[in-house]
């Protein structure tokens, strides 16, 4: 069973994905078509012709093979920090988080490296993490000048809108390099920190083929960007492009659901049980985020072991759920947030997802930026500019010490909070304008920020105010707005995960404005529960029973020409028969519910003896009521290439002979219930396993 569509008829180019002739049903002449990027394609671009309209979609729920993995890996890719951790599938239960880290922060605990990576000025790899970031800080300034130091790069794949294998990053001095290399890098590091860890601890030795690779990507990343960290984890030899089935695309505030699904209540903070007075809890006996603080206290002086316990089962809060009860994550990240809906399903103990995954890049990078416009109102956007080109070292450790203080601010803190300039900075700015940073302060009218004769900006409880709002004002006008769709309503929690989600003026935020319309949760030691999360994905995949598709998807196609309800510039007359062009055959639409394992059936057939591929061009919109390719708001993102093997002398005799002309049948399925879009397909006459794939950044 599946969803099964016409068998259809398809002439490509035999090497290439070149121009290509259309060859109608029951006919031998053609027409010429082309393969443009454009999204208003002529008449005639259009590579396929129906020949039965498609019956209703059907489901196919296909288990997975057992595959004969020792260990998972899981690698949570940050807009600011990193990290992985590890299970061996012969104890599911026990969770193993990398090694500490060198370097770091003061009160920051290192269980994640900050995500920036340095290479020399010959491109190649030097150090990721707190070693890139304090190697870089120790170079003479103009010897910086020609190093790459990358940080908070991730963002770069949220924001491309046509990304490619060639897209490139600008580095903090303005070199550019291509984006591929620069992620592949960074996933080899952890590829042999965490091979050599396991190796360890471990006392067989691991092959290749029995590690499967896990990596986190905000669920709102559309599938070039899911498709671009593939490619970097074959670039970086994870695992190779044949064993595309050991490598998992895990979606962030999916794993985020599946780790919390585990927990105790113990490991949980209830903010909703903690109501605040003037940031003070009831008893005025303790400032708001104090359980928080306490708890990852508790938690990060139980570290030395480095291996978390989770449940087999389900955890408490589980138990208190109801079958068919709703829940959200907000996943506040440094980049986006990223936010899902889900529902548990107590017989299977799986999730269904209830809407499509939203969000947006409303993650702490925000405040981060904010706090560079106020530099620019102080002391010039031209002298901030100039700084960072020339001195971009002493930029990065502006950045750092901001980030440090910033994890301090809170709602009821009265105390300002000092954020230390580099000598570099004050020295610069001096020579470069004339006139000291005081003095730029003064004339500058920023009254919120004030000036220590210890070399710091004293930024006020209005200034932290000014930086973090519009960040948390998003991320709150976002959850309100998804709370009003009529599958979300009634969700009965939330759950705040995520580094961001630290941040006590977060937490106030989100518990003031929506605290009265569902219980929010913490989970603690929350910046890991992603990490943990992708662990438990690895180990199975299937945990997320039906996902919502993010788009409608669908090929061209050609129809029985219907006076009256298709337009006549649509209109393709071909040896007296008059054919409908550029119909989008829909596979699936946008918000449906796609279970794990169903499938979507297409039959192709070679449009000459000989060929050795099909090529098909993918659409997409963001709604549902397309009906043809030059829609607006329709474009091309992708191509379905089928690889045609040489067919068996009897087969190409027979098919030679075959005096009603039939073709070869090539049927492709296509899945996209999984986190990644995937095709299959088999040559139906012969019964082969044929090469499918799906591309979708080429276009």
């Amino acid at each position: 069973m599946g969803w099964e569509g016409p068998v259809t008829c398809i002439m490509a180019e035999s090497m290439h994905p070149g121009p290509t002739s259309l060859q109608l049903p029951g006919e031998d002449a053609s027409v010429s078509t082309s393969h443009s990027s454009s999204p208003t394609p002529s008449r005639n671009d259009c590579s396929i012709a129906p020949i039965t309209p498609s019956p209703s979609p059907r489901t196919e729920l296909r288990p997975r093979p057992p595959r004969p993995f020792s260990v998972v890996v899981a690698i949570d890719f940050g807009t600011t920090s990193s990290g992985y951790a590890f299970s061996f599938t012969d104890d599911p239960e026990a969770i193993h988080m990398m090694r500490r880290w060198e370097g770091g922060d003061p009160g920051v605990a290192n269980q994640k490296s900050p995500t920036c990576l340095l290479l020399t000025p010959d491109l190649r790899f030097h150090s990721f993490g707190f070693a890139a970031r304090d190697s870089y800080h120790d170079l003479d300034p103009e010897e910086a000048r020609h190093w790459l130091y990358f940080d908070k790069f991730k963002m770069k794949i949220h924001s491309t809108s046509d990304l490619t294998m060639v897209t490139e990053l600008e580095s903090v001095s303005g070199q550019r390099v291509r984006a591929i290399e620069v992620f592949a890098h960074a996933l080899r590091f952890f590829r042999e920190h965490a091979l050599k860890e396991m190796k360890d601890q471990s006392s067989s030795l691991l092959q290749r083929d029995e590690v499967r690779w896990v990596i986190t990507v905000p669920a709102v990343w559309r599938q070039p960007a899911k498709q671009f960290m593939r490619e970097a984890a074959y670039l970086a030899g994870l695992v190779s492009p044949d064993s595309h089935e050991q490598l998992l695309i895990a979606l962030e505030p999916e794993a985020a659901s599946i780790y919390c699904r585990k927990l105790r209540l113990h490991q949980l903070i209830d903010l909703s049980q903690r109501p605040i007075t003037n940031s003070l809890d009831q008893d005025g006996s303790r400032p708001f985020d104090s359980s928080f603080r306490q708890a990852r206290e508790q938690l990060r002086r139980a570290r030395h072991s480095r291996t978390f316990l989770v449940e087999s089962g389900t955890g408490e809060l589980w138990s208190e759920m109801q079958t068919g009860d709703k829940y959200m994550v907000a996943d506040c990240g440094g980049g986006t947030v990223d936010l899902t809906v889900h529902q548990i399903e107590q017989g299977q103990g799986t999730l269904k997802e209830l809407y499509k995954a939203s969000g947006g890049p409303y993650g702490a990078v925000g405040v981060d930026l904010a706090f560079e416009a106020m530099l620019c109102r102080i002391f010039g956007t031209d002298f901030i500019k100039t700084f960072k080109a020339k001195r971009p070292a002493a930029w990065v450790d502006l950045t750092i010490a901001f980030e440090a203080r910033k994890r301090t601010a809170a709602p009821g803190r009265v105390a300002a909070l000092n954020i230390s300039l580099p000598f570099s900075f004050i020295d610069f700015y001096k020579r470069h304008c004339g006139h000291s940073v005081e003095t730029a302060l003064r004339r500058s009218k920023v009254n919120i920020v004030k000036w220590s004769s210890q070399g710091m900006l004293r930024l006020t409880t209005e200034a932290m105010n000014e930086l973090f709002q519009p960040t948390i004002n998003n991320i709150i006008r976002h959850i309100e707005d998804l709370m009003q769709k009529e599958e979300v309503k009634g969700v009965r929690f939330l759950f705040l995960v995520g580094g961001f989600a630290e941040s006590p003026m977060l937490q106030r935020a989100v518990q003031n404005a929506l605290g009265h319309h569902c219980r929010i949760i913490i989970p603690q030691d929350v910046g890991l529960t992603i990490l943990k999360g992708a662990v438990l994905f690895g180990l199975d995949p299937t945990v997320v029973r039906v996902r919502r598709c993010p788009l409608t998807y669908g090929v061209g196609v050609l129809n029985r020409f219907v006076e009256g309800r298709h337009p006549r510039e649509k209109l393709l007359i071909k040896d007296g028969r008059e054919w409908c062009t550029d119909i989008l055959d829909r596979f699936v639409s946008v918000d449906q519910s796609v279970a794990l394992g169903e499938v979507v059936r297409r039959s192709y057939t070679p449009a000459r003896l000989g060929q050795r591929k099909i090529i098909i061009n993918i659409y997409c919109s963001n709604t549902d009521d397309v009906v043809y390719i030059t829609d607006p708001g329709v474009r091309k993102c992708g191509a379905i290439t089928l690889d045609l093997p040489e067919p068996s002398a009897a087969a190409a005799c027979s098919s030679a002979n075959d005096s009603a002309g039939e073709r070869r049948e090539i049927r492709a399925a296509m899945q996209f219930g999984d986190t990644e879009i995937k095709v299959t397909a088999v040559d139906v006459a012969t019964g082969r396993q044929m090469r499918a794939s799906i591309d979708f950044l080429s276009m």
